[in-house]
């Protein structure tokens, strides 16, 4: 491990709070762990690009998480673009979070958008849907919550945007960039920050109010960052924070989630799975040698899982 990774500056997010302005944020910064996630398949640098963005997204929103073990997923999904299917997760644990994702798409019709396609062109009219699940705790059930959009704007970036201000009322900004390294391979870094749902006690929610020149000087501030600062593995993130905002009366920065790849794919809980199956349906499964092979789009792993094996 390089000094650059002992020193936390990818794998990594950081939030903060500028509590006069009533703002929340968070950075995060990707590098081995997305090469890790992009290994698993041969994209394409458009595809490769797309997918490297929704893993930054989450990575901003999953590492908000305040159980340990929840779990937000962003999906961009449509039936008649050259991406039929985008998934991107994260896994909360007492650690930091792990991340997963792929995509699914039509290479010809991938091929018709050119290098630089917008978002429209490699989506068509989609749906971009953020799904957060709570793990039971004492007292309390498991809760699933989601909420859906349509699929709009320059890229995922500005579709989230849109998502919080369509689901939640929340003015948000989102800024990622993704680019090759020296070694060759991806780093990705981005930024969200977010009006606080409510102000200080006494005061209006930010939607219902005519002007709000806190966030707008927020917002300002945080469209000076520039792409080779998000993706520089020499600038720590707090380093990053300070940039941007230094001449605020206080900046609270919350200790770093780290970020990892997580699969989760496990032969016995594959197993489990199938066994739950009544063995009629499982020989359906089942090739002519008797064998399920079950694919993991995730990693790109294929488990073969033998009817024998597997419990009456």
């Amino acid at each position: 491990m390089n000094e650059q990774h002992e020193l936390g500056r990818v794998d990594r997010a950081l939030g903060f709070t500028i509590p006069s302005r009533n703002v929340r944020g968070r950075v995060a910064r990707l590098g081995p762990v997305l090469d890790e996630v992009l290994s698993a398949h041969a994209y394409p640098p458009v595809i490769e690009r797309l997918l490297g963005e929704a893993l930054v997204i989450a990575a901003l929103l999953g590492s908000t998480l305040k159980d340990d073990t929840g779990q937000l997923t962003l999906q961009a999904q449509t039936e008649a673009g050259a991406v039929s299917l985008l998934v991107a997760d994260y896994k909360a644990s007492p650690e930091g979070g792990a991340l997963r994702g792929y995509v699914q798409f039509d290479a010809d019709r991938l091929v018709e958008q050119g290098s630089d396609p917008t978002l429209f062109g490699l989506f068509g009219k989609g749906y971009l849907a953020i799904t957060i699940d709570q793990a039971a705790t004492a007292g309390a059930e498991a809760q699933r919550y989601q909420g859906i959009v349509p699929l709009e704007g320059e890229g995922l970036g500005a579709a989230v945007e849109h998502y919080f201000f369509q689901s939640e009322q929340i003015p948000s900004m989102v800024r990622i960039d993704i680019r090759h390294g020296e070694d060759g391979g991806c780093l990705a870094g981005g930024i969200l920050i977010q009006h606080l749902p409510e102000g200080e006690v006494g005061r209006e929610r930010l939607h219902v109010r005519h002007d709000h020149p806190e966030w707008e000087h927020v917002q300002a501030l945080a469209h000076t960052v520039r792409g080779e600062e998000l993706t520089d593995e020499r600038l720590g993130l707090d380093e990053l924070i300070w940039r941007l905002f230094h001449e605020e009366e206080e900046i609270r920065v919350n200790d770093a989630s780290a970020l990892s790849r997580g699969c989760r794919c496990d032969e016995a809980h594959i197993r489990d799975v199938l066994a739950r199956f009544p063995a009629g349906e499982r020989s359906e499964m089942a090739d002519e040698a008797g064998t399920i092979n079950v694919d993991c789009a995730f990693c790109s792993r294929i488990f073969p899982i033998h009817l024998a094996s597997l419990a009456n």
